[in-house]
């Protein structure tokens, strides 16, 4: 069956679109207001699942043929959550961002709350790990790969070490490893944090960071700082694959388990094998002036021989593509893996036997409290309260209380406030 994008894009994220399907089960999509993917061709995509569901101006959903799905993203509503639910109503979550953007989400009373769930763990229902890499082509491409002896040339006008980043400050507390180890080794960072190095005007808007110019220019480099904005368990963005396609060796920070999905065993440098920022620039200073050393990390892509299997198989067996027309992308692969469930189990109640029951736990999305640096400097007095990375901690405690208020307000199953909502997370 079709989900229609104004499921998805629908302005107002208080009024929930309700899609019917003929002679079947009613689907309530809870908007996703302005979502964007990195995908530019997400917004343009149809996806045939089966019989077309279409649109209905009344909300349906007490009908015992009815099925409630709660699509939400970044822009998660409590106001919005269809309430009361029923037994046989389910809600599926899809949600591809880092905890920064709505941390309730990853505590277990809330993720539990869900049937289906789209996340960047492996083991949600529809894995998104792999979401910023298009395929096995662009890793072993050599498009953008600068040759040794042109980027040794280079150095005399280039840092070894190049950062990129407009996003400071962030749960991941980078900027301060940044910072540390830019005492120790020249660093070249062109984005708002830490900047030193100007890009080309036409370059210097976000949006620039996949133009071809953009590409050269950090392909010119030997290594480069790909810092995430949150440590999670798989949680790996475009800041560790680019590099790769660049043929640039990622100095990575970030996912604990990145070790399962580099292309071979020595493709990066992990920054958690290190103690200290100074040891991490003295191993990329031996690099640097060693050629051998330094082409350990680049032969798989000279070679274009990816040894991961795991990579190979998710990137083999996943049910949508990246960028590429003629694939689903993975929010129809969504739509439609939950629209098949549902159905399912609609004919399996039909001819009297039990439906197959889903439901999400912690693993599906989950990540640790976040912490600073041992050599971070605590705010200055007249800081300490409004910077930035000061209110990462305090966030995520109070987002412990907003979700197990949420529960609690879904368990008593009846619509509720958000005013109703903030006063039990703040209760004494």
């Amino acid at each position: 069956m079709r989900f229609h994008k104004q499921c998805l894009d629908h302005e107002d994220s208080a009024a929930p679109a309700v899609l019917i399907a003929p002679n079947g089960p009613t689907l309530l999509g809870l908007a996703m207001p302005e979502y964007r993917s990195p995908d530019p061709g997400l917004n343009d995509q149809k996806s045939q699942c089966g019989p077309e569901l279409h649109s209905h101006p009344e909300t349906v959903v007490d009908g015992p043929g009815s099925r409630e799905l709660c699509l939400s993203g970044t822009d998660f509503n409590i106001d919005s959550l269809p309430l009361p639910r029923k037994a046989h109503h389910d809600w599926a979550l899809f949600h591809e961002e880092s905890p920064k953007n709505n941390y309730k989400l990853f505590h277990e009373p809330a993720i539990t709350l869900f049937n289906h769930t789209a996340t960047f763990s492996r083991h949600s229902h529809l894995p998104l790990t792999t979401q910023y890499l298009e395929d096995v082509e662009v890793l072993t491409s050599r498009r953008y790969l600068v040759p040794l002896q042109s980027k040794n040339n280079l150095r005399q006008r280039l840092a070894p070490l190049v950062y990129v980043q407009s996003d400071c400050d962030p749960p991941s507390d980078r900027d301060s490893y940044v910072r540390e180890l830019m005492a120790y080794i020249e660093v070249d960072s062109y984005g708002e944090c830490l900047r030193n190095k100007e890009l080309p005007q036409q370059l210097k808007n976000p949006a620039s960071m996949d133009a071809d110019g953009f590409y050269r220019i950090i392909a010119q480099y030997k290594f480069i700082l790909a810092f995430e904005n949150a440590v999670c368990d798989d949680y790996i963005t475009e800041k560790f694959w680019r590099p790769l396609k660049l043929g640039v060796v990622p100095v990575y920070y970030g996912s604990p388990t990145i070790a399962d999905w580099l292309p071979s065993n020595r493709s990066a440098i992990l920054v958690s094998e290190f103690s200290h920022p100074r040891e991490l620039a003295d191993f990329i200073r031996q690099l640097d002036y060693d050629d051998r050393s330094y082409e350990a990390y680049v032969e798989w892509k000279l070679k274009g021989e990816i040894s991961n299997q795991r990579l190979l198989t998710a990137l083999r067996e996943r049910k949508w593509g990246v960028q590429d027309i003629n694939q689903d992308n993975y929010i129809d692969t969504f739509e439609c893996m939950v629209c098949h469930r549902v159905w399912e189990n609609s004919r399996l109640q039909e001819q009297g036997l039990p439906p197959k029951q889903w439901r999400a736990d912690v693993s599906h999305l989950s990540c640790p409290e976040p912490s600073l640096f041992a050599f971070s400097s605590p705010a200055a007095p007249a800081l300490r309260g409004r910077s930035l990375r000061e209110l990462w901690l305090p966030s995520f405690q109070q987002s412990k209380r907003e979700a197990q208020a949420l529960r609690w307000l879904v368990d008593r199953n009846q619509n509720f406030s958000s005013e109703e909502f903030w006063a039990l997370v703040f209760k004494d």
